[in-house]
């Protein structure tokens, strides 16, 4: 049965990296990125947050083909309305796939520092962070943190991956173990 594998978290925890390791240890499996779709929209950087929401009806089209293909998708999004994680699972269920939401969290402190640490080397993330910035930076982080905690409390069955002072791979052990054990 292919696999939806959800990867929720704020930007900075990691996601896309997990992302990618997963698809690399597994051919065929799609790393499906909304944030790098919403780069291929005209217009994207004038209204980023309109050309996310294209993005992210596109992502759930692309997951649904893929997984009726009966290839695994991991999806790196931070979502913190249960509607939207709804949405994810849905796609999973008209697939005849299985879906699985890992949250990927880390205190306030240790999320700031990842994301001020995060690479920009790509249009997408150097946008990201603008628009961070000019929202609030560090306060917005924060809320987003506040935000996905109180999300989480509403998925009894999201796994929970706590990071702090974890790196990459010990991180991506602990997701695979956890995935596994819920397979």
């Amino acid at each position: 049965m292919p696999l939806l594998l959800h990867l929720n978290g704020p930007s900075g925890v990691g996601k896309s990296t997990l992302a990618r390791r997963w698809a690399d240890e597994r051919p065929g499996s799609l790393d499906l990125e909304a944030d790098h779709l919403a780069s291929l929209l005209g217009g994207w950087r004038e209204d980023f947050s309109r050309a996310f929401a294209a993005a992210r009806h596109l992502a759930l089209a692309a997951a649904a083909a893929h997984l009726a293909r009966g290839q695994d998708v991991v999806m790196p999004q931070l979502v913190t309305l249960v509607e939207e994680a709804r949405q994810f699972e849905e796609v999973a269920e008209r697939a005849g796939a299985s879906y699985v939401e890992v949250v990927l969290l880390a205190e306030p402190a240790e999320q700031i520092r990842r994301f001020q640490a995060k690479s920009t080397d790509s249009d997408v993330d150097r946008e990201i962070a603008r628009q961070l910035g000019a929202c609030g930076g560090e306060e917005v982080l924060r809320r987003i943190h506040d935000h996905l905690t109180a999300y989480a409390e509403q998925r009894p069955q999201a796994l929970r991956v706590v990071t702090d002072g974890l790196d990459a791979p010990a991180t991506y052990a602990l997701v695979t173990a956890a995935v596994d054990r819920a397979r």
